[in-house]
């Protein structure tokens, strides 16, 4: 087994996650073909490995690739990434939305416990509470989140606004945009927080812009996390979307009002939306935000792949018995694969 790259002669490093192929800390692999890459991290070439040393690597890649919650692709290449650190590069057609629920179930879950928690513990501080509450000038108006604007000015929210952002239609191309209230300035900084100034401003946002507003505004108003069944339901309208920006798009288009159990609530007012909904926002906001962070990465890995495929192509014909492709030819289809 080699462990140097064929290009610059560096070390390809090791990882702990494929039993059968610990070299390495990016693997390309396409299952369909029976290719299987290690990316050389000093000079990004791409190192064929040996036909007898590919096929239980590639099937634990396939099998890692599609565990792994943190995975985007395009049409003809994904990249995952696993806690361990190992970056997998799928080749092929991509799978079926790719979206990690069980993770933000878990984020969801531990949001609930903590919060119970912190509920268990406010009979004990409710004194220094009250305290706390009349030297600040009120805990309503302390800063939680600041959000940018579209001119790149930044919008302090205090936890009154967080109450009145509202994900509204819209007759512009995107459909929705988030209607965010803000304080016009800070009146006072205390040096254990800040506390928003007493004038009200709204500022509506749109598209990619309010997709990371909404990044940072909605775990705070997400603060109880969610239950598993609620976590499940946001995920299934996530999938049926397709992005983030269609999911808030979906949302805003919903009913205007929530019946509730003394009076209807305005649907348009995230703070009091079904909960799924609320969830499902926060995931799709945080998908993007990785999406566009793996976005160049992608480009690049495409570029790469098309030149690698050129070479292994060649490499794995040359001179190879007609059994031996025969062989080939059986485990393919065995695996899956389609015959050529």
């Amino acid at each position: 087994m080699y462990k140097t790259c064929i290009y610059c002669n560096r070390n390809l490093g090791a990882n702990e996650s494929v039993e059968n192929f610990p070299v390495g800390r990016r693997l390309a692999f396409d299952a369909r073909k029976g290719r299987l890459w290690v990316v050389c991290d000093n000079c990004r070439r791409w190192n064929l490995t040996p036909l007898d040393e590919r096929w239980e690597a590639i099937e634990e890649c396939e099998r890692h690739y599609r565990d792994t919650g943190i995975r985007f692709s395009t049409d003809n290449i994904g990249l995952a990434r696993l806690g361990e650190g190992l970056d997998l590069v799928r080749i092929g057609k991509p799978l079926r939305p790719e979206f990690a629920a069980w993770r933000y179930g878990r984020e969801f879950l531990q949001r609930r416990v903590a919060v119970e928690a912190s509920m268990a513990l406010d009979a004990l501080v409710a004194v220094y509470d009250a305290i706390v509450f009349w030297l600040s000038g009120g805990e309503k108006n302390r800063v939680v989140a600041r959000v940018r604007a579209e001119d790149g000015a930044h919008l302090p929210l205090s936890r009154t606004d967080l109450k009145e952002v509202r994900l509204i239609r819209s007759s512009a191309e995107e459909g929705w945009l988030l209607r965010v209230p803000h304080r016009a300035g800070l009146a006072q900084r205390r040096w254990w927080s800040e506390y928003a100034g007493i004038e009200e401003e709204v500022t509506e946002l749109r598209g990619s812009v309010a997709v990371r507003a909404a990044g940072k505004i909605l775990p705070k108003v997400n603060a109880y996390g969610g239950k598993d069944r609620q976590v499940q339901d946001a995920v299934t309208l996530i999938e049926d979307a397709g992005n983030a920006e269609r999911t808030f798009r979906i949302v805003s288009e919903m009913p205007g009002y929530v019946q509730g159990a003394l009076f209807d609530r305005d649907a348009s007012v995230i703070k009091t939306m079904r909960p799924e909904f609320r969830l499902a926002l926060e995931m799709a906001a945080h998908e993007e935000a990785e999406r566009r962070a793996f976005a160049g990465e992608l480009r690049e890995l495409e570029e790469a792949w098309c030149e690698a495929e050129e070479i292994a192509a060649i490499a794995d014909m040359l001179l190879v018995p007609g059994e031996i492709e025969e062989w080939i030819r059986r485990h393919r289809l065995e695996k899956g694969g389609e015959e050529k």
